[in-house]
């Protein structure tokens, strides 16, 4: 739908102008999720741009005040569906700092073990993605191929393909299954001999190399304005990464010196940039599960939660807790009155900051570039709305 707005001129001999304000959805299709932008066009370039929200709001921060610490699990992996476990971790550690819980060793290996197979199951659904939205069919094939296989180990130890429920305050479900290590490290082996293949399409593909380099610029002046986080800010020069600036779980040993854990940034901020820090990171968290495995394969068999009182209750105070999801910066500040529901808990979401900043990013742009710009943005619109 759009609306033209003339402007007639002041000479007998010039010619009316028009702007043309243009909705962009919301539609499903057009993005991950039902997002909605009203952009207005000075002709083909982009004069204004307003990301407009709110399409798939749950209420999930109200719904975590009726339901107790074993519950609120569940609603807490739903907003960013492709981050499911790294979401989950983020609401667990909050709970247990403020328990003064010490989660079990070999828990803790685990849960960084599944966070980073997470990341790298995030990172290559948008490196199939992005081309695909650029009008490339192929690399997609390639990234769900690898997705497929990492997608095998997470539903054999979960049970689940999107919604893994395996965290639990205080550590996991259950054991590693007999065998199961063994089988990740095939599954880490086989998608990181067959990465160059899907790098091939993407970096290697000039045609997408023109689409993107130069287009989309974010400024590390909008990345700090915005708060945007993540691969994205790291595209523009932000060296920021919580699991080594902020570390958690078992992040303070992999990312010592010496360990296999690196912050990959890029200096250029175009979409080029943001593709490319996204598939480093994927090598990168292959090279920190593969770490995790080793250890523990290393590690004698022992518990992997604690055990917890009938009732769960939080004593009464608050607490905010920050994890590096594979999007940014997760956030949750959890506020207790000492009862067996939190009293407040708000999410800070990553994709809401890399959203909207979109109202600064494309004005200035070609309309034909808003698709290019839009994807690399690698927001989940669920985990906008919340």
């Amino acid at each position: 739908m759009a609306t033209r707005e003339l402007t007639v001129g002041v000479g007998a001999g010039e010619l009316a102008t028009a702007d043309m304000v243009l909705n962009i959805g919301p539609q499903h299709p057009a993005t991950h999720g039902v997002l909605r932008l009203r952009v207005t066009l000075d002709g083909e370039r982009i004069s204004r741009a307003e990301p407009i929200v709110g399409y798939m709001h749950r209420g999930a921060e109200k719904l975590f005040e009726v339901r107790d610490y074993r519950q609120i699990m569940v609603l807490a992996n739903r907003h960013d569906w492709l981050s499911a476990f790294s979401s989950e971790v983020g609401l667990a550690l909050t709970v247990e700092r403020m328990l003064g819980m010490e989660v079990p060793v070999r828990a803790t290996w685990t849960r960084t073990l599944l966070s980073e197979l997470n990341r790298v199951l995030n990172h290559l659904m948008f490196l199939g993605s992005y081309p695909l939205e650029l009008g490339a069919i192929t690399p997609i094939f390639y990234s769900f191929r690898e997705r497929e296989e990492l997608q095998a180990v997470m539903e054999e130890i979960s049970g689940g393909r999107m919604h893994y429920m395996f965290n639990r305050v205080g550590g996991l479900r259950e054991d590693i299954p007999a065998g199961w290590l063994q089988r990740v490290q095939a599954a880490i082996d086989g998608v990181r001999a067959r990465m160059p293949e899907l790098e091939s399409l993407l970096i290697g593909n000039e045609i997408l190399q023109a689409r993107t380099r130069g287009v989309g610029v974010l400024t590390s002046e909008a990345v700090a304005s915005y708060g945007v986080s993540g691969p994205i800010a790291r595209a523009s020069g932000f060296d920021v990464d919580l699991r080594r600036d902020q570390p958690y779980l078992a992040y303070d040993e992999l990312f010592a010196a010496g360990g296999p854990g690196r912050v990959v940034t890029r200096q250029a901020g175009d979409c080029l940039a943001r593709l490319e820090v996204l598939l480093e990171q994927t090598h990168v968290s292959l090279d920190l599960a593969q770490a995790c495995v080793e250890r523990l394969l290393a590690m004698p068999a022992g518990p992997v939660n604690l055990k917890l009182p009938k009732v769960l209750k939080v004593p009464e105070g608050s607490d905010y807790v920050a994890t590096e999801n594979p999007l940014g910066f997760n956030g949750y500040y959890l506020v207790s009155r000492g009862d067996k529901t939190p009293w407040r808990l708000a999410l800070r979401s990553a994709s809401f900051n890399n959203v909207a900043v979109l109202a600064e990013l494309l004005p200035g742009n070609l309309l034909a570039d808003m698709v290019a710009i839009l994807g690399s943005m690698f927001f989940v619109v669920g985990d906008i709305d919340k």
